[in-house]
């Protein structure tokens, strides 16, 4: 079984030695999406809420590209700075994320990398 390696500029390019995402057996494995505009970097100087935005529109950007829809998405965690964000987060994802309700796990964490305050990864189902 091969691995094949998923690339969109309608997302960040990787900034380290991983894919945006990898497909293996049917599923999508999106990598970590902080708040990044392609070409731009990070962009921490946005509010919780706009970079939550951002996050989770790489995240769907990627999916997209893979083949994969929100409906088609079996998990995400969301690692977010400050547990007081969680229901803002939340709020924004229900949005984003319309009538798909996937497995989720949200995380506080103290910091996250490039001082930004919202990460998230998922995983998809591939159609067929």
């Amino acid at each position: 079984m091969d691995v094949q390696r998923i690339e969109t500029d309608k997302a960040p390019a990787p900034a380290g030695h991983y894919a945006q995402a990898t497909i293996a057996n049917g599923f999508v494995f999106v990598s970590g999406q902080l708040p990044v505009v392609a070409g731009q970097g990070p962009r921490s100087d946005l509010s919780f809420e706009d970079q939550a935005r951002l996050a989770i529109g790489n995240m769907l950007a990627i999916l997209a590209e893979a083949g994969c829809g929100p409906e088609r998405i079996v998990r995400v965690t969301a690692y977010i700075v400050g547990v007081e964000n969680w229901p803002r987060f939340n709020a924004i994802y229900a949005q984003m994320m319309g009538d798909a309700r996937p497995a989720r796990t949200v995380v506080p964490a103290p910091e996250l990398h490039h001082d930004c305050l919202v990460e998230v990864d998922a995983i998809g189902l591939l159609p067929g």
